[in-house]
């Protein structure tokens, strides 16, 4: 039982690493869904760059993420950066006209996917879980 109560924590990072690590071909790889998805939310915000940049950045900001939850010193710090990042995942697909399914066009035919947004959900709560755990470790500032 010490095993697993010492090992516990790995599930939710490994889901989250899975989830956030999975997409990253999709943002620098320059997918028509990634594109729509920022241009949406840049549409949405007034921001014309984060049209185009808005994939690398968030792109950029969940491999950090990852790395820093696959490290247990530094997990702490990826669970909220992972937390903050969801976050706005969920917010834009709930009040944005992005929407919980986004559609897209695509050489011409309507593709529409709704994983994303569910996907958003498991890895906050998942990140929330390790904030919750980790408090001690963000609140300390003698580390």
């Amino acid at each position: 039982m010490d095993f697993v109560k010492k090992h516990i924590e790995w599930l939710p990072v490994v889901a989250i690493v899975v989830i956030l690590g999975g997409s990253l071909p999709y943002k620098f790889g320059g997918s028509a869904e990634t594109a729509h998805i920022f241009d949406v939310v840049g549409t949405f915000l007034g921001l014309d760059f984060f049209k185009s940049a808005g994939g690398y950045i968030i792109g950029i900001a969940e491999a950090i993420a990852c790395v820093l939850l696959l490290i247990p010193r530094t997990r702490a710090f990826g669970a909220l950066l992972t937390l903050g990042i969801m976050a706005g995942a969920i917010t834009f697909h709930l009040f944005s006209p992005l929407g919980v399914t986004v559609q897209w066009m695509e050489n011409g035919e309507m593709h529409e996917d709704g994983s994303l947004f569910y996907l958003a959900v498991v890895s906050f709560v998942s990140a929330l879980w390790l904030v919750i755990r980790h408090k001690q470790d963000l609140l300390n500032t003698n580390a």
